[in-house]
């Protein structure tokens, strides 16, 4: 209720806030509330259970300050794969290539350094609204490099491409060990402080992108990349 803007009928964007730090998500969000096309339709200081909250919300942008090279990737990832239309701007990240690739395979159209003005931080997300994207020339090379290598190297062997595909975060690593020591999704969720459906969820996101029939044989095809404790 009080993030409804008072100028909704010129509004372009609908953005929900997602940031850890209180100062800096009271600071964007009323930085926010007064930009023109922009409309704050939520602000939460955690990735945990939010999706029903950003799909509620009616919103079309996700900004947070959560890293792609954080456990909270897997709800960034989780959120891309149930809503591919979602746009995500990324705030507050490092120089990093690595990390840069890692959120735009998570779905992000913008990624905007921790050292950006809050101009760039707003003009980020009038770019990324009208469809563009939004990340500064370095890293944008990096992308580019990256896609003609891609391009120029030999196609992969099947093996290679499945173990690419089984290429998990940290957090899919910890629950799926947790899968194979046979535990079940109630123990899973207080082991790792999650709700069941939260469990649940990362399971059966792990088995689509495994491409598996079921949990045990996602913890077989997952163990076999080395990614697993073994017994």
């Amino acid at each position: 209720m009080e993030f409804q803007s008072t100028c909704a009928e010129s509004t372009d964007v609908a953005l929900f806030l997602i940031a850890g730090n209180r100062l800096l998500r009271e600071t964007l969000m009323r930085l926010l509330r007064k930009q023109p096309g922009i409309r704050v339709a939520g602000v939460v200081g955690s990735t945990e259970s939010i999706l029903e909250q950003i799909v509620a919300s009616g919103c079309d942008m996700v900004l947070t300050d959560y890293s792609p090279a954080s456990s909270d990737s897997l709800a960034l990832g989780h959120l891309h794969e149930e809503n591919a239309q979602m746009r995500i701007v990324l705030i507050g990240m490092d120089d990093d290539p690595e990390i840069f690739l890692k959120a735009i395979h998570l779905g992000a159209r913008g990624y905007v350094l921790k050292d950006a003005s809050a101009a760039e931080i707003v003009a980020a997300v009038r770019m990324v609204g009208r469809g563009e994207a939004a990340c500064p020339p370095n890293l944008c090379m990096t992308l580019i490099e990256h896609v003609l290598s891609g391009g120029q190297t030999r196609s992969p062997s099947p093996l290679s491409g499945r173990r690419t595909r089984i290429s998990l975060t940290y957090r899919q690593v910890e629950l799926m060990n947790l899968v194979a020591k046979g535990l079940t999704n109630k123990e899973i969720a207080a082991n790792l402080n999650l709700s069941q459906f939260t469990v649940k969820n990362h399971i059966r996101r792990v088995m689509r992108q495994v491409e598996a029939a079921s949990r045990h044989d996602a913890v077989d095809l997952i163990r076999a990349t080395g990614q697993l404790a073994t017994r």
